[in-house]
This record gives C-alpha cells, sequence and structure tokens, in this order.
C-alpha cells in the first residue's frame, strides 16, 4: 500500500476542525464572529509579513492562540472574550514586552488594557490597518530584537 504524500508547503492557513474551533463555537454569535474575524486577520497578517513563517494555533490559558514556531519570529498573540464584558474582545499581548506600548504611540485612538490587550467593542467595526501593524509587530518582535 502506497503511502499518502506528504505536503511540504510552507503555506499559512487556519488549521482543520480542532478544539479552538469548538472553543469558537462556545461563544455568543457576535463575539464569535468578531473573534473569527480576528483569526482571519492574524492569519493573513502572518502570510504577508516577511520572517513570520508558518503560524500554529493552539489553546493557550483557554484562549485561541497564535505562535511562530518554525522562524521563532514573534510574541504570542491571543484572542478572547473580555470576563466578564459581553460586549468586549481583546487581543492579548506578552505583558513583559513593550509592544501595547508601542502600540499606544502609535494608535492612541484604540482602547487598551494595561500593557497587555487591545480591546475591541463587538458591534464596531475592526480598525483592520492598525490591528494588521500592531500583529505584524508582534508577530516579529524577536526578529526586531536580535537586529538590536
Amino acid at each position: 500500500m502506497r503511502k499518502p504524500a506528504i505536503s511540504t508547503s510552507k503555506a499559512v492557513r487556519p488549521p482543520q476542525p480542532k478544539a479552538e474551533d469548538a472553543l469558537f463555537d462556545a461563544y455568543p454569535a457576535a463575539v464569535k464572529a468578531k473573534l473569527l474575524a480576528l483569526r482571519r486577520l492574524i492569519f493573513e497578517t502572518a502570510k504577508a509579513t516577511r520572517g513570520v513563517g508558518a503560524l500554529e494555533e493552539t489553546l493557550k490559558w483557554g484562549q485561541p492562540s497564535y505562535l511562530t514556531p518554525e522562524t521563532g519570529s514573534g510574541s504570542t498573540v491571543r484572542i478572547d472574550q473580555v470576563k466578564p464584558a459581553a460586549d468586549q474582545v481583546a487581543v492579548y499581548f506578552h505583558c513583559q514586552t513593550n509592544l501595547v506600548e508601542t502600540f499606544r504611540e502609535l494608535y492612541p485612538e484604540l482602547s487598551y488594557s494595561g500593557n497587555r490587550a487591545i480591546l475591541l467593542d463587538v458591534a464596531a467595526k475592526l480598525p483592520e490597518s492598525a490591528l494588521r501593524h500592531c500583529v505584524a509587530l508582534a508577530l516579529t518582535y524577536h526578529l526586531k530584537k536580535k537586529a538590536t
């Protein structure tokens, strides 16, 4: 019996259904839609950002999390509903980085939670341009540190 061919493609795309998908299904419809839009934005940004490589989606602290294991280029990005606020979601970043501090300087119009998250209203339009830039900075955080 012939073994199936193994793909060597480095394409970045959302994974096949797994635990993270079940997690998204547990959210209220509006929150789920916003989180899935963020998920799509993160994968698209990773694909378009030089040096990131394949993106891995996993669960950390019960939240969908995005890592760069192939290149080690980035800091983990997580997304989740803000508890207990049913009308907000957040994009979380490692609190011991200067990422959120940098985002505040670049995008003072966004809402933040301390030094760890960008807060977004579920009913509002995503600030896509700003988010793409912030996610790209997070996914290349270690590359920038190595260059200095």
